[in-house]
């Protein structure tokens, strides 16, 4: 009697458990959203820790490397996601979007993407835009050399204002946002910050001797080290001598 009593036990509680446990763990694959000007190999070495980290990854090359309108990237991203789910069997996927690819990943979703995406982990994304954006019209090169996705970047352009109208969180979706005190490109840094819930890192807040800067950021052992955290969901504690 006492050892039937343990198996319906069993049945009831140890099962259920295990089926939530399945259910909770995190998305196991990944597309990397490469950043202005970054073909798809540049990324191979992000990729290749990610792999070695148990995820399928996918790395999105941006439309036109970058030069198109953020807006057309966002739909090829859509597009590129939709295909890789189909092959992968998943039923969303988590972003790690380096630079303009964190804005492209951001319109995605709000366009639309929120209900495939589980989590975005921006590397040095211009959220808020860049003064760095204007530095053409400087060299006699006019507006952003007529680059449109470079026109989007500068500080308070009509595409930034869209986008960052209303809340910068979508649904059920986890933001994190990595960036660096170094970084030549994103100015001022702290315009890769997002607001509405949304998880801000400054590298340097937690390693203040780590030297990486805008492009560094894709590659750096430290900075790696933050999105395997974001990506399981939990609080990022940045290993400070990770290679």
């Amino acid at each position: 009697m006492i050892r039937r009593f343990v198996v319906v036990v069993l049945l009831l509680f140890v099962f259920p458990v295990a089926a939530n446990a399945v259910t909770t763990s995190p998305p196991r694959a990944v597309i990397v959203v490469a950043g202005t000007f970054g073909p798809a190999f540049f990324y191979e070495p992000l990729a290749k820790r990610l792999r070695a980290d148990g995820y399928s990854v996918g790395i999105f090359q941006l439309t036109a490397l970058g030069t198109a309108d953020i807006r057309t990237s966002a739909r090829d991203l859509d597009r590129f996601s939709d295909d890789f789910r189909a092959r992968t069997g998943a039923s969303s996927v988590a972003l790690v979007a380096h630079s303009q690819g964190g804005l492209v990943a951001r319109q995605y979703i709000r366009s639309g993407g929120a209900a495939e995406v589980s989590a975005l982990v921006n590397l040095a994304a211009p959220n808020y835009g860049t003064i760095v954006a204007t530095i053409a019209n400087f060299f006699g090169g006019g507006n952003c050399l007529r680059i449109v996705a470079c026109q989007q970047m500068k500080v308070g352009s009509s595409f930034l204002n869209d986008l960052n109208a209303g809340p910068d969180t979508i649904g059920s979706v986890r933001y994190t946002n990595l960036y660096t005190v170094l970084d030549e490109l994103v100015r001022p840094v702290d315009n890769a910050r997002m607001n509405d819930g949304a998880t801000n890192v400054l590298v340097q807040s937690q390693c203040p001797l780590r030297t990486v800067a805008h492009v560094g950021m894709a590659f750096d052992g430290t900075v790696y080290d933050g999105v395997q955290d974001a990506l399981l969901g939990k609080p990022v504690q940045l290993n400070c001598f990770a290679l």
